[in-house]
């Protein structure tokens, strides 16, 4: 079982590691795909409280990773016109590879047409895995086709954004992903939840999610927002994590 937790920890996590360590621990994943994990110190200072001491992390570069299983290969990939490079790793003894990411963010036509183009790159990268088990998980900056926008909570510039683009945004990003023939996790499991994930404090936007290939779907046994302690969420960072178990 692969106990998968992905945490987008916000502007590197310095001087929040307990409360970001106290969130991981409190979720007992096996692995950790961070975003926004800039700064290596902070993630070396994770594995540290949190015992999960097989970790990777890279300066300025978003995706990082702790694990308790050890890892027989990790390595990042930089697609052309890619803000972030994407993370890939192989655990030692499990045959699911997991990539994660972190898409450009901003509400808008034009940044999700960008966010596609990413995505595009990634997934044409891992064409040879896809027909295995692999997950794709992290903070996707988008929307899935029929979730509800909640303009009216966004700040002004978002709300201006999102005015000029016909006071709504694209969903090509995940809607990529469905065509593609992967299982939006979440969505399979909580068909009518909203699943929100930012900001903690005023959750009404889901931003983080979990794929797999259709056919392995039956695998997944749970997925989570990880939400209590709320106090200790809302501190840590501004995104909820997402965990999900798959066998």
């Amino acid at each position: 079982m692969i106990r998968l937790l992905s945490y987008n920890i916000k502007y590197g996590g310095l001087g929040r590691e307990h409360a970001i360590a106290d969130v991981i621990r409190g979720a007992n994943p096996n692995v950790v795909l961070l975003q926004e994990a800039t700064n290596p110190r902070v993630i070396e200072a994770l594995a540290g409280l949190t015992g999960l001491t097989h970790w990777g992390s890279r300066p300025d570069y978003s995706m990082g990773f702790l694990s308790r299983i050890p890892v027989a290969h990790h390595a990042w990939h930089h697609p052309v016109n890619s803000r972030h490079p994407f993370l890939e790793l192989a655990l030692e003894g499990i045959d699911t590879r997991i990539f994660g990411l972190h898409l450009v963010a901003w509400f808008s036509k034009w940044t999700e047409r960008k966010r596609a183009r990413e995505l595009r790159a990634l997934l044409d990268g891992i064409r040879e895995h896809q027909n295995g088990v692999h997950l794709i998980a992290g903070d996707f900056n988008a929307l899935a086709p029929g979730e509800l926008l909640e303009v009216r909570k966004m700040p002004r510039w978002i709300r201006a954004m999102v005015w000029l683009s016909g006071n709504d945004i694209a969903r090509d990003t995940i809607q990529l992903m469905l065509d593609e023939g992967y299982a939006d996790v979440w969505r399979e499991l909580h068909p009518k939840d909203g699943g929100f994930t930012f900001p903690t404090w005023d959750p009404h936007v889901r931003l983080d999610y979990v794929f797999l290939p259709k056919k392995h779907r039956e695998r997944v046994a749970v997925c989570e927002i990880v939400s209590h302690p709320p106090d200790l969420v809302k501190v840590a960072s501004d995104h909820a994590p997402l965990l999900v178990e798959v066998r």
